[in-house]
Formats: C-alpha cells, structure tokens, sequence
C-alpha cells in the first residue's frame, strides 16, 4: 500500500500559480485546482547494507524542502530494501545517489496527496561507457503558436536509440502544460510540442554503451525532459519547491512490450540529463516506493 502525506497545498495546485491564456473560458478556482497536480524533484544519497537494507539517507538541501515533506521522503526510504549489491561473487556496502519525483493531487477536504511517484537511482553520468550518453541535444525551437498564445509545458520524449547512435523513432509521451484555457486550444499546444520535439529529436545523436549489461542490446530507450518556457516564468521550480501542470494523456512507444510499459511511472523528470527506460543501471529497488 502506497504511504500518502496530505498537506494544505490549495494555493499551489490553484490558478493562481498558473497562466491562464486570456481567450479562455471562464474557469472557476476548483476546476483549476482539480485539473493541476504538481510535481517535486529531489536528490540525496542513500547508503545500502549487505543485505540489501537502507543505513543512511540524506537528502540533498534539505533546508530548502518543508520539513513535512523532507520527512515523509526520509521515512519512505529508510523503509526501501534493494537487492545486494554484490561485488566478486559477494554482497557488499554501496552507496548511490538518487533522484525522487513527487506528485501532489487535489484531496479531501482542502488537503492534497502527496505520494512517491519515482525514483531514479546512479544519476546521470556523461562519461558512462554503460550507459547511453548523448553526443548532440540540440534543444527544439519555440513553436509560433505556443508563442502566439502564451504557451508553456514539459515534453517527455521517448527515443529508441539504434546501435549506431542514431535515432530509430521517437514519440512525444506525455506533454504536460502549465497554461489554464479551454480544452481544444490545450489540445492543439499539446500537438503542436509534441510535433516540434519529436521532430528535433529524430535529428539527435547518441553514443552506445560499450560496457556492462545493456552494451548487446540490438537498441536503446530512453527518455527525455524538454522544457518549453519564456520570460523566465515557466522555468524549473526551485529545489524543494512545488512545480504545477496540467498533465496530458499519455503515448505508448509502440517497440516497447506491454511489461515494459506497465512497470512505468509518469511526470516531470528533472531537466539537464536523460534516463534509459527497460535497462537497470543503478541498484535494483525490491519494495514500493511509498514504503
């Protein structure tokens, strides 16, 4: 059973903290509020015992984070189990970094539900010869549309990455606004992000693993963060602060198993790196992520 911490976050998940596209229809606060989620990225470093059990945990910059939430995370993962990490044939002491996404949604009675939504355990490492690791990122250019109409979102892109580096397909999997209007224009700046990434990304290159365990497979997932923003109003919350959407509907990648798909989570990634989808490249978490 997923642990939930509520917490009075009414202003956050409000319009008030939103752009609402001034050819709206009148929205009322509770839609606004019932539409939104928000979405928490934090990092620290935990340390694994032999058995797999979580020592010690500590999150990064924890003054920064309301302390109900630094310690709903801290109870959460001291209660997470992994499987040994082993080193010559024997089970040893590890430590990782890791990155934990939170999701808050409207609640009862004017409290909203805080869960775990994901955890990413390694970082990302540039100079990884186990990994993928991009060689051109090229970020896309700002829709006119999206411009026109005061536009903001995140695309999370999914790319299938063949042995030679190059991109096999790609498909915008969640586009999630931080704009408030009618449905058929969010639609549109849906479609009109997804189209604008998905096509960038058919242009980037990647190098391919030449160590570790993915290092034969015939491809590669991963996954993307782009960020659509201007005037610095929509850009990345600050650490340890609630960043607000509207989520969109999510796309399959149509190469990827029904397995695959099943075990995902989905939300905002932290921007500045990206994460291999199917392939576990960090300690392999054996409890839920709510404890």
């Amino acid at each position: 059973m997923r642990s939930v911490l509520y917490v009075a976050l009414a202003v956050a998940l409000g319009c008030g903290v939103m752009a609402v596209v001034p050819q709206a229809a009148a929205i009322s606060k509770s839609e606004a509020r019932a539409a939104a989620e928000g979405s928490m990225v934090l990092g620290g470093q935990i340390n694994i015992g032999a058995e797999g059990q979580v020592e010690a945990f500590a999150l990064d910059q924890r003054e920064k984070i309301p302390a109900d939430v630094a310690d709903f995370v801290e109870r959460s993962v001291l209660t997470w189990r992994f499987a040994p990490v082993m080193r010559d044939g024997q089970p040893v002491r590890a430590r990782t970094v890791v990155s934990i996404r939170l999701s808050a949604k409207a609640g009862p009675d004017g409290n909203d539900m805080v869960t775990l939504e994901g955890a990413t355990f390694g970082g990302y490492d540039r100079n990884s010869t186990d990994e993928v690791t991009w060689i051109k990122l090229q970020p896309p250019v700002y829709p006119a549309y999206a411009l026109e109409m005061g536009g903001q979102g995140d695309v999370i892109v999914i790319v299938k990455v063949g042995r030679d580096g190059q991109v096999l397909d790609a498909v915008a999997e969640q586009v999630n606004l931080r704009v408030l209007t009618d449905e058929r224009r969010m639609q549109k700046l849906r479609d009109t992000f997804a189209r604008q990434t998905v096509n960038t990304a058919k242009r980037w290159t990647f190098r391919a693993p030449t160590t570790g365990d993915a290092k034969d497979a015939p491809f590669w997932t991963i996954r993307v963060p782009v960020d659509y923003a201007f005037n610095d109003s929509g850009k990345e919350a600050g650490y340890g602060k609630w960043k607000v959407y509207i989520p969109g509907p999510r796309t399959p990648a149509t190469w990827r198993t029904d397995e695959q798909r099943a075990s995902d989570t989905y939300g905002p990634l932290a921007s500045g790196g990206i994460y291999m989808a199917d392939v576990n490249t960090g300690p392999r978490l054996l409890t839920p992520l709510g404890g």
